[in-house]
């Protein structure tokens, strides 16, 4: 992964150099009402990496390695190996300062490997010489019991440490072996995620610069429709006070042609109801008299019916007309007043007025169309402009050569990378036999105590020992031969992957993880004693921008684009090249050109004028309703012709029979006759006269008031049109310019923000180098190794402890050749 890691080099300064050819170009121009955003790029490569449950095991190996090295990262002695000034001989002290845990642990394994085997033969020639234990004889000891339960128990418990430190090497040793195998994927996502990168850059500019066709289609159609935009714009604006006079206006020519269908109605009642009442008078008169007539028979001179009669004679006075509709004036003369008034149409002036209003928008629309045209030439040069821009970025010319890097590179890797799992196969099947060798001394353990417990007779002395606990001494022993043979090899495997393993760790996998490392190659002057910033010098040759590793590596962990993050204003300033208000001044430029004229609306002429002071002075108002009202109001007979008739017949009715009964009671059907086909009528007629009159007296109740009112709004509202429209076209046409300015103005701020932010985001080139450092070197080689020394270091310390138990153990369990005068002692 060396490689890998130069490559990613390459990549930030290849992105740089190609940016960086794009300094003396010209910018783009737009801007957009709509709400813009840059499609989102989908990587495949995870930002972060988790080693799951294993991952428990590779913290306490951090923790181990953090007491055995607790010194700070050497950035001074890093600082001077780049600067090529470190001197061995002077400088050693700090290196061993440093490194004196791992120094001390080396030692200690080395010591180990050269004193293990040595006392394994000497342990074995002493033995041959039937000393060290090697003699077949057991000596009776009181406490022989206790110490072989203590021997026994002490082996059992450091055999499950050994178990647990095996364990630790197996699950490590395929650890390793499955991450490796995921190496292939890991690579072939970072490079599939770093060509997307490259091929997203042109795509994204291109993208952007087509947004302009977006933002101009929308402001060519606000200046299609100028009408409703700023026609309609000035229209609402003088609304609130221009219709409610025009409103009031018709509402009054409205009440005029009310008014004369009102006193036509009332005039023309009123003739009939003189009619009826003349007929009405008329039949009360030839009933009156043919009741007198009756009331001449000579029936009526001889008592009672004298009295009788006398009785109806004197009620005929009730028979007369109660009302006297003649003396009512005539409405005809108010009637040609309104004639004449109406003979001017006030309610098509009225409409004329809210014409001339209404075709406001049009005006504008007329007014307007050269200017329009001249905006839309405008945008279309902006327009053509930017479609030039996506020719003179040569990006994907530039990106195509470092698209070659990533092949390359590609190609390499996998024609290596079954080379090295070829390797990785090697090491894990040596890894295996390591784990296998200690687990068979292991086994011979487990196997000498399980069978000299099982086999363990306390009654039989050292001679006659079974075959079974016989056997499990023989276990041990040959444990503790194994362990003498293997533990030094295994020993040495440990220091030298224990060496290299925490130095990796503590040297790369930890400071780059705090991004020490980076801090230390953003020393000035250290790559480059020239150059206070190198990483500045290498991209803009200007090594006094303060442009370093760790702020490039941390703004592509946060995604942002390569012109923030190396920081590309220095060489190629966006805000020069796409200046807003430059750009914005040309479209303004054309609004201000802008005319428009709209002095001419009336809302009423003269004529209409005068046709309302008529109708004020037209006398309606001055009118006495009083006494249509009183005379309406009151009955048509003098007394109810249905009562009267009750009672004449009722009175007839007491009369003997003859001529005259009977013509009294025909005189009273007569009457009943006349109230319903006379009375009742003319009694509905005057109710309905009666409220047609209420009505017109309310309506015409303050009508000169009405009338200059109605007037003095309609100045107030002409004087606002007189003294106030070109203010509110002013306004208008402002905001309308605004609103397309602004189109482009959003625009324009949103290619600076997506060039500057957003195009070339470089998270892929930090994920690409945290692949190759923090998750291939350190989480897929690194932490495994060093839990597998780990493991394997643990479980062959703890060999030598083993072995002196299981000597001492196997005297309790074999067969003896000789022994002492045995007494039962337990």
């Amino acid at each position: 992964m060396a490689l890998l890691l130069g490559f990613l080099l390459l990549l930030l300064l290849e992105l740089c150099g190609n940016t960086l050819s794009l300094g003396s170009r010209s910018s783009t121009k737009g801007t957009e009402v709509l709400e813009l955003e840059l499609p989102a790029t989908n990587y495949e490569t995870k930002d972060s990496y988790k080693a799951g449950p294993i991952g428990g095991l590779f913290q306490i190996v951090h923790i181990f390695l953090r007491v055995v090295q607790p010194n700070d990262f050497p950035e001074d002695i890093l600082r001077k190996i780049l600067q090529k000034k470190f001197d061995l001989s002077t400088d050693y002290e700090k290196i061993i300062y440093y490194e004196i845990g791992v120094i001390i642990c080396a030692v200690l394994g080395l010591l180990f490997v050269i004193l293990m085997p040595l006392v394994g033969f000497c342990f074995g020639l002493c033995r041959c010489c039937n000393k060290c234990g090697g003699e077949m004889h057991q000596r009776q000891k009181k406490n022989g019991p206790f110490l072989r339960k203590c021997f026994a128990v002490s082996l059992l418990v450091i055999s499950i440490f050994i178990s647990i430190g095996i364990i630790y090497g197996f699950v490590a040793n395929h650890h390793l072996r499955a991450q490796i195998e995921k190496t292939r994927k890991l690579a072939d996502s970072n490079f599939r995620d770093l060509r997307t990168l490259l091929n997203g850059a042109p795509a994204e500019i291109s993208y952007i610069l087509s947004q302009y066709t977006t933002t101009k289609e929308k402001a060519f159609s606000d200046l299609d429709n100028v009408k409703s935009l700023l026609g309609g714009g000035i229209h609402e604006q003088l609304r609130p006070k221009v219709i409610p006079a025009l409103d009031d206006i018709k509402a009054m020519a409205e009440a005029i042609k009310e008014t004369k269908e009102a006193l036509l109605n009332v005039n023309n009642t009123l003739k009939e109801l003189k009619k009826s009442s003349a007929q009405l008078n008329t039949s009360l008169s030839d009933v009156k008299r043919d009741l007198e007539q009756s009331l001449n028979d000579p029936m009526c001179s001889a008592p009672p019916v004298a009295t009788t009669c006398n009785n109806i004679r004197t009620s005929l006075s009730q028979l007369d007309d109660n009302t006297n509709m003649d003396q009512l004036p005539s409405l005809d003369k108010p009637i040609d007043k309104i004639n004449d008034i109406l003979q001017t149409n006030l309610s098509s002036l009225v409409q004329q007025g809210y014409k001339s209003f209404n075709d406001i928008p049009e005006i504008v629309k007329n007014q307007t169309t050269d200017i329009i045209s001249d905006v839309k030439s405008t945008l279309n040069s902006i327009g053509s402009d930017i479609e030039s821009i996506g020719e003179q970025i040569p990006i994907q010319d530039q990106l195509s050569n470092f698209m070659g890097y990533i092949n390359d590179t590609e190609t390499y890797i996998h024609r290596n990378l079954p080379t090295l799992e070829e390797y990785d196969s090697y090491r894990w099947l040596g890894g295996l036999v390591v784990c296998c060798l200690l687990t068979l001394v292991v086994i011979f353990y487990y196997l000498g105590l399980l069978c000299g417990t099982c086999g363990y007779d306390r009654n039989a002395t050292p001679t006659r020992r079974g075959c079974v606990s016989n056997t499990g001494g023989i276990f041990l022993m040959v444990g503790a031969g194994v362990s003498f043979l293997i533990c030094w090899i295994l020993m040495t495997i440990v220091v030298l992957t224990f060496v290299v393993g925490a130095n990796v760790e503590k040297l790369l996998c930890e400071p780059y993880q705090n991004r020490k490392l980076f801090q230390v190659l953003d020393t000035p002057y250290l790559l480059n004693e020239n150059w206070k910033h190198y990483l500045s010098g290498m991209v803009f040759n200007k090594p006094d921008i303060n442009l370093t590793f760790e702020q490039v590596y941390s703004d592509c962990k946060e995604n942002k684009g390569i012109y923030a993050t190396l920081k590309l204003e220095n060489s190629y300033n966006i805000s020069e090249h796409l200046n807003i208000q430059e750009h914005a001044g040309n479209i303004s430029n054309d609004f201000q050109n802008m005319k428009v004229n709209i002095d001419n609306i009336v809302l009423l002429d003269e004529a209409g004028r005068k046709n309302l002071m008529d109708f004020s002075f037209s006398g309606i108002d001055t009118i006495n309703y009083n006494i249509y009202l009183a005379e309406l109001s009151k009955a048509p007979t003098k007394a109810n012709l249905l009562s009267f008739a009750d009672d004449l017949e009722v009175k007839a009715n007491h009369l003997p029979h003859g001529s005259l009964k009977q013509s009294l009671k025909n005189n009273a059907q007569t009457i009943r006759t006349i109230h319903r086909s006379e009375v009742i009528p003319l009694e509905q007629s005057m109710s309905s006269v009666y409220q047609s009159i209420k009505e017109l007296q309310q309506k015409s109740s303050g009508l000169g008031m009405k009338v200059t009112n109605t007037l003095s709004s309609l100045d107030s509202a002409q004087d606002f049109l007189t003294t106030r429209i070109s203010s509110v076209i002013v306004e208008e046409s402002q905001k309308y310019g605004n609103t397309i300015v602004g189109y482009f103005e959003r625009y324009l701020q949103w290619v600076k923000i997506s060039i500057t932010d957003k195009i070339a985001a470089c998270k892929p080139v930090a994920t690409a180098l945290d692949s190759a450092v923090d998750v291939f070197l350190c989480s897929y080689i690194i932490d495994p190794m060093n839990l597998f020394w780990f493991g394997i270091g643990k479980a062959t310390v703890f060999l030598l402890p083993a072995l002196i138990f299981a000597v001492k153990l196997a005297k309790y369990y074999r067969r003896m050749d000789s022994e002492d005068v045995y007494e039962d002692i337990l």
